[in-house]
């Protein structure tokens, strides 16, 4: 498998079959949607304005967001959030699609995993810690589900994941030496068989 990914990476002569084109709008789509909600929970977060959400019972998008899980390594989510789908939908438009070199594909697939590894993280923080619900990240976390779901089934076959690997040419070789030995003499020789051919032979001599 590393041997195979390290083939994809380094290998940049190969041609890169181009993505059906709904697939490549619908990743774009979802890109700039959630971009949009990143931007407007990253000016929620320094402009600290009201968000439109419920501030009672499990859905409260004000405490999700004051809280101290609302920051990463003292990163706050929310840039980090803008940071992951600026560099998205940057590889989601129409030129990154038409790229020729696979490491901008490979790029978009590892994107979407680590970001859907976020998401997990996030989601842990909201259930088992804070105990509440932003609706707003909800919603950043479904469309970057989507986007995983839609790159893992788009990019793999783009980069020959799903090609059955080829025969070594000294396999393919060998083969054809036994198929060739097979067809000239009636199947492979052993020494028995070359014994036996031999004495029959000799005996037809001594007759005549």
């Amino acid at each position: 498998m590393l041997a195979r990914l390290r083939d994809v990476v380094t290998d940049g002569s190969a041609v890169v079959p181009p993505a059906a084109q709904w697939r490549r709008v619908t990743a774009l789509v979802l890109s700039l949607a959630g971009l949009g909600v990143s931007v407007y929970l990253t000016v929620d977060h320094f402009a600290k304005i009201k968000l439109v959400c419920a501030e009672s019972g499990v859905v409260n998008c004000q405490k999700v967001t004051t809280s101290a899980e609302s920051h990463f390594l003292g990163i706050p989510v929310a840039v980090l959030g803008l940071a992951f789908y600026v560099a998205m939908t940057a590889l989601n438009l129409p030129a990154a699609w038409r790229a020729a070199d696979r490491r901008v594909h490979l790029a978009r697939l590892a994107l979407a995993l680590v970001g859907i590894l976020f998401v997990l993280y996030l989601v842990a923080a909201e259930l088992l810690i804070i105990g509440n619900i932003c609706l707003w990240c909800t919603s950043v976390h479904v469309i970057t589900f989507l986007l995983l779901v839609l790159l893992v089934s788009t990019v793999p076959p783009m980069l020959g994941w799903d090609a059955a690997p080829a025969a070594p040419p000294n396999s393919r070789r060998d083969r054809a030496g036994v198929e060739g030995g097979g067809r000239a003499g009636g199947g492979p020789r052993t020494p028995a068989t070359s014994k036996a051919r031999s004495g029959s032979g000799s005996g037809g001599r001594t007759r005549r």
